[in-house]
């Protein structure tokens, strides 16, 4: 079973080998989107993980030599007063990939059983009876052209005060530090529980977890571009559609 206790955060990758393995990840990764577009099968990804555990560093990493033509990040915050009006899958269903397209989620619909539990923001009876309604929704998409993989990227909490702090000293990246990411800090240990029982609800053959250790970004980054990877050509492979990346 998966659990944040059983990650090891003390994995480095030191700089050198971090650049060497990015730029042929990257260019691997490059070849596996053309194929997905010949082919007609999205793919999706989500990311999910502690406040400054690195999701948006590893999204860039990931996507910086893709054709931009060809995926959307999309950063999920709070639903807007409109989007209340709906099943909240609702605003989700709009904003998956195209066939042949990348759809990667930063946040994402796991919210309903993280936060909205942890906060309040959805009742009890509401929280609890999201993991079945996010097991069919994703065997749902698996079943047809949609490829999925989820990413929950770890920092434990003294790595998280450093990149606090280091955020509120930068003028560049002040903007990523809120008021909100402190006060989430205080309910780290009640993140892990929700997030434990997460993965022991929805970690799936069709749609599994994988857990990143993120206390070093080189290693993180690396980690979620081989996992990707190797993901997809698997699928590929059990779909009938073996990965033949151009010469």
């Amino acid at each position: 079973m998966k659990r944040i206790e059983k990650i090891d955060l003390t994995k480095q990758l030191d700089k050198k080998q971090y650049k060497e393995q990015l730029k042929q990840l990257q260019f691997e990764l490059l070849n596996i989107q053309q194929f997905l577009f010949e082919k007609e099968i999205a793919l999706i990804l989500v990311f999910e993980g502690m406040d400054a555990a690195g999701k948006g560093g590893a999204i860039k990493r990931l996507t910086e030599r893709l054709d931009p033509r060809g995926f959307v990040v999309h950063p999920i915050s709070a639903p807007k007063f409109h989007e209340k009006r709906y099943h909240y899958l609702q605003r989700f269903w709009r904003k998956i990939p195209q066939h042949g397209q990348i759809g990667i989620f930063d946040r994402s619909w796991y919210g309903r059983v993280l936060v909205e539990r942890i906060e309040g923001f959805a009742t009890d009876k509401e929280w609890q009876r999201a993991y079945e309604e996010l097991n069919s929704f994703e065997k749902t998409l698996t079943d047809e052209n949609y490829i999925l993989l989820k990413f929950w990227i770890h920092i434990d909490k003294d790595e998280q005060l450093i990149r606090f702090q280091n955020r509120q000293n930068d003028p560049y990246k002040q903007w990523k530090l809120t008021d909100e990411d402190w006060r989430n800090r205080e309910k780290f240990d009640e993140y892990i529980v929700a997030a434990n029982e997460t993965f022991q609800k929805t970690d799936k053959v069709h749609a599994p977890w994988v857990l990143v250790p993120g206390n070093n970004k080189n290693y993180a980054r690396i980690k979620v571009l081989k996992e990707t990877i190797s993901w997809v050509k698997h699928q590929l492979n059990e779909r009938g559609f073996p990965f033949l990346p151009h010469e």
